[in-house]
C-alpha cells in the first residue's frame, strides 16, 4: 500500500514538471517560401512573356573570362602545336575590327594615338580553304579509287559546306573564341574562322599535322552519309549503262522480282537488274520506275565501293597511304 502511494506521487510530480517545461517552449510555424515570392514570380513570368528572353551574351562578357588562357586551353585540348599569335589572328574577323574602330570613333578616341594593332584572318582563311579542298580531294581519291571525278567533287563540296563546317566549329568550341561584331555568330563567319584556324595550323605545324586534323574532324562527317545525298544523279540508269560499258560488262536488264499491294494505295515493287544472267542489284519502290532507279543506285554503290557494309575507313594515327597523299598536297 505504501509502495503504490509513493509511485503515484512520483508520477504526479513528474507530470507537473513536464507541464511547467512545456509552457516555456514556444512553437512557431516556419514557411519555406516567403509570402512575397508568389507575387514576385508572377510578375517575372509576366515580364518574360511580354518582353521575351534576354538577348544572348558572348562568353567574353561573362565573369571569369581570360582570353589568353582560353586560347592556350584550345591549343592543348586539340593536342596541336599552334603558334599562339597565329591562332589569335585566326579568331579575329574583319567585321570585329570595323566595329571596334567605329566604337572608338564614337568615344572620341584618336585613331593615331591609340591605334588598333590587330590583323584580320582573311589570308589565313584563304590558305585554309585551299589546303582543305586539295587535301580532301586527294583523300577521297585515295580512299575511294573507283569514284568518278563528279562524285569526288560532290563529297568535297559536302565536307566543306557551311552546315558541316559550322557544326564542327561549334563542337570544337570555336564559337566562344571568335571575335566578331555580331552575336550569335553568323554561319559564314564561323565557317571562315575554322578555315582560318586550319590555315594557322598549316603554318604552325605543317601539312602532315593539318592533314590529320582534317581527316579526324572533317572526313569523319562522311560516317552515315549516303553517296547520292552528296552527289545528285538525275539519271542513275543511264550512268550505270555508261559504267558497265567502260568495264565491258553486258548492259543491265530490269526484271520485276516481287510485288505487294499492287491494287492498294501503297503498292511496293522490287526490281532486279541482271547482267549476263547474274543479279547485279535490286531495289524497292512505289512504282516500277522508282524501283528501277533505286536498283540502279544500289548497283552504282557496289561499282564505286561506297556501300553501307563497306570496310570502315582507317583513322589510326599512322597510315601508309598518307605520305604520298601529303606529298601531292604539298606539290600543289
Amino acid at each position: 500500500m505504501a509502495t503504490g502511494y509513493i509511485l503515484n506521487r512520483g508520477a504526479l510530480t513528474l507530470g507537473i514538471h513536464c507541464q511547467r517545461v512545456c509552457r516555456n517552449i514556444s512553437l512557431s510555424q516556419v514557411r519555406e517560401k516567403k509570402r512575397w515570392m508568389k507575387a514576385y514570380n508572377y510578375l517575372m513570368a509576366k515580364k518574360l512573356k511580354l518582353e521575351g528572353p534576354p538577348p544572348p551574351k558572348p562568353r567574353s562578357q561573362h565573369p571569369h573570362w581570360d582570353y589568353h588562357a582560353e586560347v592556350q586551353a584550345f591549343n592543348t585540348r586539340l593536342h596541336e602545336n599552334f603558334s599562339l599569335d597565329l591562332l589569335k589572328t585566326a579568331f579575329i574577323n574583319p567585321c570585329y575590327l570595323q566595329a571596334e574602330q567605329e566604337r572608338r570613333k564614337s568615344l572620341g578616341v584618336d585613331s593615331e594615338t591609340a591605334a588598333l594593332v590587330l590583323k584580320d584572318n582573311i589570308q589565313l582563311s584563304r590558305n585554309g580553304v585551299g589546303f582543305t579542298e586539295s587535301f580532301l580531294t586527294d583523300w577521297c581519291r585515295a580512299s575511294f579509287p573507283s569514284l568518278p571525278g563528279e562524285a569526288v567533287d560532290g563529297i568535297v563540296r559536302h565536307l566543306t559546306s557551311q552546315a558541316v563546317v559550322t557544326n564542327v566549329a561549334r563542337n570544337l568550341g570555336i564559337e566562344d573564341l571568335t571575335m566578331t561584331a555580331d552575336f550569335p555568330i553568323p554561319d559564314d563567319v564561323l565557317h571562315s574562322t575554322l578555315m582560318a584556324v586550319i590555315g594557322a595550323l598549316q603554318e604552325s605545324s605543317g601539312a602532315e599535322k593539318t592533314g590529320f586534323f582534317l581527316r579526324d574532324f572533317l572526313a569523319t562527317q562522311l560516317i552515315g552519309k549516303d553517296l547520292f545525298d552528296m552527289w545528285t544523279v538525275v539519271n542513275p540508269m543511264g550512268l550505270l549503262v555508261e559504267e558497265l560499258t567502260k568495264r565491258n560488262v553486258p548492259l543491265p536488264e530490269p526484271r520485276l522480282i516481287r510485288s505487294a499491294g499492287a491494287s492498294t494505295v501503297l503498292p511496293l515493287y522490287f526490281v532486279g537488274l541482271y547482267s549476263d544472267k547474274k543479279l547485279l542489284a535490286q531495289g524497292p519502290g512505289e512504282t516500277l520506275v522508282a524501283a528501277e532507279e533505286e536498283a540502279a543506285r544500289v548497283a552504282l554503290r557496289k561499282l564505286y565501293g561506297y556501300t553501307e557494309n563497306r570496310r570502315p575507313l582507317d583513322f589510326s594515327p599512322q597510315q601508309q597511304h598518307q605520305q604520298p597523299l601529303i606529298q601531292s598536297v604539298n606539290s600543289n
